[in-house]
């Protein structure tokens, strides 16, 4: 189950370089937009996200605790990023970028959760 584990640490990782990779790529174009990098980004760190809870919250890995709270706080936020992502490719090209702000500034807040709390 470790390696599991540890496949799915990886696949966050690539998650979260995609989402944030794709909204920096955006700051240098006109219209700003949500991109597919971002789309596929914060599916990827919702799904592996959870995954990643549901193998140590089942006790499948020693030595490894849940902090339910964070992870709470971290799940609400990637929840709002996927929605603004969502809501953001629905709107035409030039009226994207207030969501593309949004999912960029509050994946930027759940990486400070993520290693600040």
């Amino acid at each position: 189950m470790e390696i599991l584990f540890k496949i799915l640490v990886v696949l966050h990782f690539v998650g979260l370089a995609s989402l944030l990779g794709g909204f920096l790529v955006q700051m240098s174009t006109k219209p700003r937009g949500i991109n597919n990098a971002m789309l596929h980004g914060v599916l990827t760190q919702v799904v592996t996200g959870i995954a990643i809870v549901g193998i140590i919250s089942a006790d499948l890995l020693e030595d490894e605790t849940v902090d339910n709270s964070k992870i709470g706080v971290k799940l609400l936020i990637a929840l709002f990023v996927l929605g603004a992502v969502l809501l953001g490719r629905r709107k035409p090209a030039d009226e994207q970028q207030p969501y593309w702000a949004a999912a960029g500034a509050l994946t930027l807040v759940n990486v400070i959760v993520a290693v600040f709390v």
